[in-house]
């Protein structure tokens, strides 16, 4: 089999040319212009930044991707799905808010942010996944799976639960509504904080299977008929459903390998991980720790495992930043996700992924000067 080709250029400039037209001259090298835009609504599937963070990805990146993508003929807009924890962007309302602060407006990239989930992130589509061993049918926001086309940007950053956060966790963990991040994230059911609680049966409303009873004025699950959907989290207004986050990483790794399956099977997809403030967490925190390793360069493949791969081989061939997480670390081997968080396995969304005929793990590395 033919190795998947990554494309890949460095963050130098020279006067002249600038990191806006270099992302411009990789996505186009690396064959974005194959894909039929014309009249097609494109998903730009990323990462908004909770506000505090500092570490997510500028706008001005989104919007080169945006204007590539109508020159070509297509309607692109920024998605994302709502958040299962509390924070800036758990309903679509706050979810914009959060963007337009961190700099993500019509304005600014030349298209408009779409919440795929909805307003309260209850608004999803159940997608078959072919193959999928832990998941049959993955819950997609509804804009997601809308558009005709779908691309990922990514911000390429440590993560404490899966290693590091790539393309497949954008897509997949990113794709989900609530309901479905709670189903990747956990292995049982939701229940309800008490004390949180004031009776106010907006979920037993959004129960569909009477799952959910009040008295005096406190709600209770009853896991016999729960089926897990997740829908009363997103009903909540007091966010007193809690989801069990008792999910092994190594099989939270394998559900996001299957529910990026279900987001980009079927139509054409393509794919872009900027390797640059790489922070030991994710971007969904509301704060940044200092970059672990010397910024690296900007990747773009149709393959997102191979995108993921290589990703990861150019962070661990970086030398580790003094006065940093990683630094501090007991340093083993040569996987600095590995290092600072040992208790995750990147390869399992990896390996997973390519058993589900997403992409291989073999790639061909192309520099774009």
């Amino acid at each position: 089999m033919e190795m998947s080709k990554v494309y890949y250029t460095n963050l130098r400039t020279r006067i002249g040319d600038n990191l806006l037209q270099k992302l411009e001259r990789l996505i186009k090298t690396a064959g974005i212009g194959d894909i039929d835009f014309e009249d097609k609504y494109t998903a730009i599937k990323m990462h908004f930044g909770e506000p505090g963070n500092l570490a997510f990805l500028r706008p001005n990146y989104a919007k080169t991707v945006a204007d590539v993508i109508k020159e070509l003929g297509g309607k692109p807009f920024l998605t994302d799905c709502n958040t299962l924890y509390i924070g800036g962007r758990k309903n679509a309302l706050d979810h914009i808010s959060s963007a337009y602060l961190n700099g993500f407006s019509p304005f600014s990239t030349g298209c408009h942010v779409i919440i795929a989930d909805g307003l309260k992130g209850t608004d999803d589509v159940l997608v078959p996944v072919e193959g999928g061993e832990y998941v049959k049918e993955a819950k997609i926001g509804r804009a997601i799976m809308d558009a005709d086309v779908f691309i990922s940007l990514t911000h390429f950053k440590g993560h404490e639960a899966t290693g590091f956060g790539g393309a497949l966790k954008n897509m997949g963990m990113g794709c989900g509504s609530r309901a479905g991040k709670m189903e990747m994230h956990s292995a049982g059911k939701p229940h309800v904080a008490q004390e949180l609680c004031v009776g106010c049966k907006m979920c037993t409303k959004m129960c569909a299977h009477d799952a959910i009873t009040v008295a005096e004025k406190k709600a209770s699950i009853d896991h016999n008929k729960c089926v897990g959907c997740g829908r009363c989290i997103g009903a909540c207004p007091k966010d007193a459903v809690k989801a069990a986050t008792d999910e092994s990483y190594d099989i939270l790794n394998r559900k996001i390998a299957e529910y990026t399956k279900a987001a980009i099977n079927g139509r054409p997809n393509f794919h872009i991980s900027l390797v640059m403030n790489v922070s030991p967490y994710c971007d969904c925190h509301g704060e940044n720790d200092a970059a672990i390793v010397p910024d690296v360069g900007m990747f773009a493949s149709f393959d997102p495992v191979a995108l993921d791969v290589a990703c990861a081989d150019a962070v661990n061939a970086q030398p580790v930043l003094a006065n940093t997480y990683l630094a501090e670390c007991d340093h083993e081997g040569h996987d600095h996700f590995g290092t600072i968080f040992p208790e995750t396995d990147w390869k399992a969304a990896i390996d997973h992924a390519v058993k589900l005929g997403i992409g291989q793990k073999e790639y061909e590395l192309v520099e774009v000067k």
